[in-house]
């Protein structure tokens, strides 16, 4: 399936951008799974009750990068840069 080959391009692609964020890069080697939670958006955290006491989202910052195929990604980085999603802007 496309979208799927999509979210390993996108790993691949924040890896090689991104090696200046040595902890970013070693949780990106961790993440197992995710689920498409709009046509537009792939999480990886539970989004519930974000950023309250107890939610496993808390967020910190977006990072932007343009895929030379899939246009921009929207990375939602959460605390201990961990990647809770990316929105692919072109499929909005």
């Amino acid at each position: 399936m496309r979208r799927e080959s999509d979210i390993q391009s996108s790993l691949d692609f924040i890896k090689l951008n991104l090696s200046e964020r040595p902890f970013l890069i070693n949780n990106l080697e961790k993440i197992s799974t995710g689920k498409w939670e709009s046509k537009a958006y792939y999480k990886f955290v539970d989004s519930t009750n974000a950023n309250k006491p107890g939610s496993s989202w808390k967020f910190k910052e977006n990072i932007i990068l343009e895929h030379p195929e899939l246009g921009t990604l929207i990375l939602d980085i959460l605390e201990h840069d961990e990647l809770g999603g990316i929105e692919f802007l072109e499929r909005l």
